[in-house]
Parts: structure tokens; C-alpha cells; sequence
């Protein structure tokens, strides 16, 4: 049951009840914020419609009544049901790239996206000469929206198996007003992608192992599962990827496979082929490259 909204004044008093509840009911928090506090400053403010980096000039503004019931409805929502803040809000950020999410994707979250504004330096030479770019099971659309800003000459097609995240791709892809530059396609991984080369072929693909997915916290369960489940190894579309993608790459292409905290499985599924794994914040073990000449020669 909510809590009487008259025992609240301020926004200071809200924060403090969200962070209580919130670290009461051992919220997991992977989707954006990194402990209680922060979630819960994301949440209040948003829902105040003020500025999300600006919390303490508010700390002690007093709230109309209406205010404090809005606030605890979310606080309770996060709480209660375990929904992540960005379904809450309809919004998510990868650096400074908003983007709009429902149930219908996972939400944002890609270390790719940390090496995209260095144009994938020093893999790529030269920004300007990559003119086609395949990203496969692109949910939101939030990875070919970073690449088509970041890459000014390329053309992107994007795919996804569900109409359903294609539908939010496309909202996003209007929002950026990068319609003529990102192709979005339904296809199951390469079935429905042009026949042509690509300069870079870009996923972060379900790859969720099962054990993994027999144990994920509850905030991930309100996420699509065929966006996350990835078979026993969490391999099952990474190998179809991989096998596919020698004959899409241009001669100095590339490949690069987001994978998680799966690469114990990913070396097991691929012994005899080079991997170079790619530094993120989280270490040299969630995104790796492979060159399109070690491909030519892999036997799937």
C-alpha cells in the first residue's frame, strides 16, 4: 500500500522514502543507474519533469499534493513490481543518446557503444571510408542511430526477428531524423539482409547462457527473453553470426560481437579462430573482433 502522501513535504523526504524502499526491497539495478540513490533521484525528477542532472537546487522545494502521489506510484512500481526505470519512463541513455523504450526491447545497454564515438580507433583507419554498416538484432535501434551519427558517410541496415522492436527502432530512427540513412529490416540474423559487403557487421546478440538465464533478477524478467536467451552456452546466435559473416564482409571488414560475461563459452565455441578482445569499462572481456581474412578461412 502506498504511504500517505501527507507524510511527505519536500522532494528531500521522497528521496530519502525511495532509497529505503528501494535498498529494502534489494532492488537489482543494471539498467542505467548503479545503486539505489541514483535510481531514485532519476525517478523523482523525471517525474517532477526537471532537469536530471540538477537535484539539489529542489532538494527542499514543497510539493503539491498531486506531485507526491505521482512520485510514490513510480517509487512503489520500481519497488513492488520490479519494473526497470526505463519502462517507467519511457527512456533510456547510452552516453548522451536518448532514446525511447517499452516492453516491447531490452533496455539500451552495450559496451559497443562506449567505442563508437573513437570509431572503433585504431581498427578503422580512416571514419570517412566506411560506406556500409550491417548491426544485427538491433532492439531499440539505439547502436545503428550511434553508428549513422558517428560514421557520416555510411548507409546502415539494421535487423531484428521481432516486428515488435522494429516498430520501436523506427521511432527512434524518425527522432533522430535518420530515415534515409538506416535501412530496418525484419529477418532472422542474415535471412533477410541484402545481398551485398559490408565494411563492419555490428551485434550484441542474445547470448545469455541458460543457467544464466535461470537466475537473472527479477528486473530482467520484464525484458523480451528472446532478446536475452542465447541457448545452453549462450553461443547458439553468436556461431550463426560468425559463420555468416564471411561472405558479407568486404575484403578488410570486420566483425564485432558483443558477448557479455560469456567468454569462457565464446572461446570453447570458437578455438581455432583469432579473436581480439576489445577494452571497455568493464575490462577485455565483453566485445570481440575478428578480421575478415582470419573469417574466410573458418570452417563453422
Amino acid at each position: 500500500m502506498t504511504t500517505p502522501a501527507t507524510t511527505f513535504i519536500t522532494i528531500r523526504d521522497l528521496l530519502r522514502h525511495a532509497v529505503s524502499r528501494f535498498n529494502k526491497e534489494k532492488l537489482f539495478f543494471g539498467h542505467g543507474s548503479a545503486n539505489a540513490l541514483d535510481e531514485a533521484a532519476y525517478l523523482i525528477l523525471h517525474t517532477l519533469h526537471l532537469p536530471l542532472d540538477k537535484i539539489d537546487p529542489f532538494l527542499d522545494a514543497k510539493l503539491l499534493t498531486n506531485e507526491i502521489d505521482a512520485v510514490l506510484r513510480v517509487i512503489e512500481r520500481r519497488a513492488t513490481d520490479r519494473v526497470p526505470a526505463s519502462y517507467i519512463t519511457n527512456e533510456a541513455w547510452l552516453g548522451t543518446y536518448n532514446f525511447y523504450v517499452d516492453e516491447r526491447v531490452i533496455v539500451p545497454r552495450s559496451f559497443i557503444a562506449e567505442l563508437i564515438p573513437e570509431h572503433f580507433s585504431p581498427w578503422v583507419n580512416d571514419p570517412d571510408t566506411i560506406t556500409n554498416i550491417l548491426e544485427l538484432c538491433t532492439g531499440s535501434g539505439c547502436l545503428p542511430i550511434m553508428l549513422a551519427d558517428m560514421f557520416q558517410n555510411a548507409h546502415v541496415d539494421t535487423a531484428d526477428i521481432s516486428k515488435d522492436a522494429l516498430e520501436v527502432a523506427k521511432r527512434n530512427v524518425e527522432t533522430y531524423e535518420l530515415q534515409d540513412r538506416i535501412t530496418l529490416i525484419e529477418s532472422d540474423l542474415y535471412t533477410n539482409v541484402p545481398n551485398k559487403k559490408y565494411d563492419l557487421i555490428i551485434t550484441n546478440p542474445p547470448y545469455v547462457n541458460s543457467g544464466s538465464m535461470a537466475k537473472l533478477p527479477k528486473e530482467y524478467l520484464h525484458e523480451p527473453q528472446i532478446a536475452l536467451a542465447g541457448g545452453d552456452d549462450g553461443m547458439d546466435l553468436v556461431r550463426k553470426i560468425v559463420a555468416g559473416a564471411s561472405e558479407r564482409l568486404t575484403e578488410d571488414g570486420l566483425l564485432m560481437v558483443e558477448i557479455g560475461n560469456e567468454r569462457a563459452f565464446t572461446e570453447a565455441a570458437f578455438p581455432d579462430l583469432n579473436l581480439t578482445w576489445l577494452t571497455t569499462s568493464a575490462g577485455d572481456d565483453m566485445v570481440f573482433l575478428v578480421e575478415a581474412r582470419d573469417l574466410a578461412n573458418f570452417s563453422a
